[in-house]
């Protein structure tokens, strides 16, 4: 089986500006396995992850602004077996494309009803579901004219936190996504379309929300790319 290597984007990319500064500028240096902590896991910290923690239009008194969607896949290992227990986090840019975050200097409107910011576990087959809306896109000033297609972070924790993958969903149809470096720092143009959600007209929910369907591969072939 040939592995994923190639979907991989390089350390230094330079169309995406943010990797000249933070690139390393020295060989590498591999850590023995036994320096990370390999307790069994997941780890929450101590607030135990709750039902309603995976419902991002249901945090505050009132409705969040925008398109309602629903967001469901599963979870895989390199054989497509489900991965149980696994801790996804997910964050996002409200309808408007901002992010509750003080370094975010977009003028566009925060949402007093949106956070963009949720977990759930999977279940036993490796099934997740969020409920939130569509975030917006939004300008980064890495070149002219730049901005970021709409996407939503995604971050998974296994067993230990030495497993952490860290990425990126798209949606489909949107005409950024050819103009992106951060998605096109992906050389392979099939391991960018691994990070396009499909449309799921089987989980949308009739006069309530849309739905997408995004699986995530955790190795071999098909694995999800690792993307900033």
């Amino acid at each position: 089986m040939t592995d994923n290597i190639d979907f991989e984007p390089p350390y230094l990319f330079p169309d995406y500006r943010a990797t000249q500064l933070r690139a390393p500028r020295h060989e590498l240096v591999k850590l023995p396995a036994e320096w990370f902590h390999n307790t069994r896991g997941p780890a929450f910290g101590r607030i135990p992850v709750k039902a309603d923690d995976a419902d991002l239009t249901r945090q505050h008194r009132g409705e969040p602004l925008g398109e309602r969607i629903i967001l469901t896949g599963r979870v895989l290992d390199s054989d497509r077996r489900p991965v149980r227990n696994a801790l996804i986090e997910i964050w996002q840019a409200n309808a408007a494309g901002r992010y509750v975050d003080p370094a975010d200097e977009h003028p566009a409107p925060l949402d007093p009803n949106f956070t963009g910011a949720g977990r759930c576990l999977t279940d036993n087959g490796g099934r997740y579901r969020f409920t939130t809306v569509k975030p917006g896109a939004y300008p980064w000033r890495n070149h002219p004219n730049a901005w970021r297609p709409a996407h939503v972070h995604f971050s998974l924790f296994g067993e230990s936190l030495a497993s952490r993958l860290v990425t990126q969903m798209y949606f489909p149809g949107d005409p950024l996504m050819p103009l992106d470096p951060i998605l096109n720092s992906i050389s392979d143009r099939r391991g960018r379309e691994l990070l396009v959600a499909n449309f799921d007209p089987d989980a949308t929910m009739p006069e309530w929300a849309l739905a997408y369907r995004w699986d995530i591969v955790l190795r071999g072939r098909d694995a999800t790319p690792v993307e900033g």
